[in-house]
């Protein structure tokens, strides 16, 4: 299972010659790629990374969802499949949970052929990529020359913290000043605490609280407080 498109939590794509790899790695061992393209509305700056199931439709199972474009309640998504794990997986759909409500069903299709759901995309991403704009523009002005990754998609960026940060403390010390970062540590099988990177969520994050949380921490993300003293 991959999400070529933007992984979470680093938020990178998969490059080219990893993805053909990958399927080259699939038909030797007669496997099954399922790919999740949950996001993949909201990228900006660029053109949207193509499917991984373009490569091979007869290898890869595609998923997607309205629960980043719409709303998590809704709990609709979809399956694009091989053909031949069409019926099989239709039977333990049913078997599970005995079917998706069908008015939820028919008012996101009425939602999608009027075209009112892609006015609503459309006026999402300027949402969001005010958000994070503003992320950036707060942390060059208040964390100057933190090096931050991830953010061609999505909700969230991956901030680099100098070497030798602590991040379980600066995660903590944000929390002081009521600010709530995510450490990677907490994504990583491992549980390792270095690099030391904070995941930094902005989707549900107004702009102006986006700043004010930023010029809050800005010493904590960059450590300067090490290099002038307490």
């Amino acid at each position: 299972m991959v999400t070529p498109a933007h992984q979470w939590p680093t938020g990178v794509a998969l490059a080219p010659e990893r993805r053909l790899a990958l399927i080259e790695w699939a038909a030797d061992r007669d496997a099954v790629i399922i790919e999740d393209d949950y996001d993949a509305e909201f990228r900006y700056g660029r053109e949207p990374v193509g499917a991984l199931q373009g490569l091979a439709p007869d290898r890869v199972v595609s998923l997607g969802t309205v629960s980043k474009s719409l709303a998590p309640v809704l709990r609709i998504g979809w399956v694009a499949c091989p053909p031949a794990l069409a019926g099989p997986l239709a039977e333990h759909k049913h078997r599970s949970d005995r079917g998706t409500p069908t008015l939820d069903q028919l008012a996101l299709a009425r939602l999608i052929e009027s075209g009112r759901f892609d006015r609503h995309l459309r006026r999402m991403r300027a949402t969001y990529r005010a958000r994070r704009a503003a992320l950036l523009t707060a942390l060059a002005e208040h964390a100057p020359g933190l090096r931050v990754t991830g953010l061609a998609a999505g909700f969230h960026a991956v901030a680099h913290l100098p070497a030798g940060a602590d991040e379980h403390r600066v995660v903590a010390a944000a929390r002081a000043r009521s600010v709530g970062l995510y450490g990677m540590s907490a994504c990583r099988a491992s549980r390792a605490a270095t690099p030391a990177r904070l995941v930094l969520g902005f989707g549900d994050v107004r702009e102006q609280s986006v700043v004010e949380g930023v010029a809050a921490i800005g010493d904590l993300l960059t450590d300067r407080r090490r290099s002038t003293g307490p």
